[in-house]
């Protein structure tokens, strides 16, 4: 009877405890894995919000920065751009923004790639022509050596956009 004892005792310290430590590294892991991608969420969505603040201005350099060599991208007209292109779109479009805001930013993360979808919100003037206009955009990055890189965009002007 004492020898059952002493297996069972031995049994449960090799087989149970062991793998009671397995699933609490696991948990630790999950935690600090779910903590990396909360992190990399925030830093999609401050790009974002960096894009907007680089649409108002007409400013090309953040999108030299983040956009891949690789980039394509589809205008709201249907045109495709790649990255040079898309850049020269922003840099000479001749709108003057009184404001470009990026709200409902969501992300989805698979791994290194991520696809973020958001709506551009803008106000402003072309030539003497005011404007108020909506899109949705969505945008795919992949994470690499240099951080975050836009690889593609979409962007799709929604009804109800204004000019007067």
């Amino acid at each position: 009877m004492k020898t059952l004892a002493m297996l069972s005792v031995a049994f449960l310290a090799f087989v149970i405890v062991p793998r009671s430590l397995a699933q609490q590294m696991t948990a630790a892991e999950i935690r600090e894995l779910a903590k990396e991608n909360e992190a990399k969420q925030e830093e999609l969505i401050n790009l974002e919000q960096e894009t907007a603040r680089a649409m108002q201005w007409n400013n090309g350099a953040l999108f030299r920065r983040i956009y891949g060599d690789d980039f394509v991208g589809v205008l709201p007209s249907g045109q495709v751009k790649d990255k040079n292109g898309w850049i020269a779109s922003i840099e000479n479009s001749g709108l003057k923004y009184d404001s470009f805001i990026a709200s409902d930013i969501r992300v989805r993360m698979f791994e290194d790639t991520a696809v973020v979808t958001c709506l551009w919100s803008s106000r402003g003037t072309h030539g003497d022509q005011h404007f108020s206009k909506q899109y949705r955009v969505t945008h795919v990055y992949i994470y690499g050596q240099r951080g975050w890189q836009a690889v593609a965009s979409q962007v799709t002007l929604l009804p109800g956009s204004t000019s007067s």
